[in-house]
């Protein structure tokens, strides 16, 4: 079952998909915001488009472990994206995932200068990496890091 990870922002929408055996996230697009009913419609048809079983949307949270202010609106966008698929969705932490694919373009040897710009594609990867780490380790009977 291929999953699909939304990485939700203000501005932009990264999106990353599994292989269809769930193991290896690959960026899929970026999608520039609309509005919530339009980027969820846009997500749906690329989900269905690619035979995604499973949408899982990074979700922020503060240091006492509530949702932040990002995190609340990728919880409406979830919600307003169940009213548009009958593609599970599902809210996953994200914490770090930006930060997480920052570090991953340095580790790749990107040149600073071609470092900056947007990361929301890779940090979709990073959330789709992270969940699939997690659900394997849930599968496993194995402690989850987190």
């Amino acid at each position: 079952m291929r999953i699909l990870a939304v990485d939700h922002g203000e501005k932009r929408i990264g999106l990353a998909i599994s292989d269809p055996t769930a193991t290896i996230p690959s960026p899929l697009k970026v999608i520039q915001h609309i509005s919530r009913v339009m980027d969820a419609a846009q997500v749906a048809a690329l989900a269905q488009e690619n035979g995604a079983g499973l949408i899982v949307i990074g979700q922020s949270f503060d240091e006492e472990g509530r949702p932040n202010m990002a995190g609340r609106r990728a919880a409406r966008f979830a919600d307003e994206l169940k009213n548009q698929t009958d593609i599970p969705v599902e809210l996953f932490d994200e914490s770090f995932s930006t930060q997480d694919a920052r570090a991953t373009r340095i580790e790749m040897g990107v040149s600073r200068k071609k470092r900056s710009g947007h990361l929301d594609e890779l940090a979709a990867v990073m959330i789709l990496r992270s969940y699939l780490d997690a659900r394997g380790k849930k599968e496993t009977g194995k402690q989850v890091d987190r």
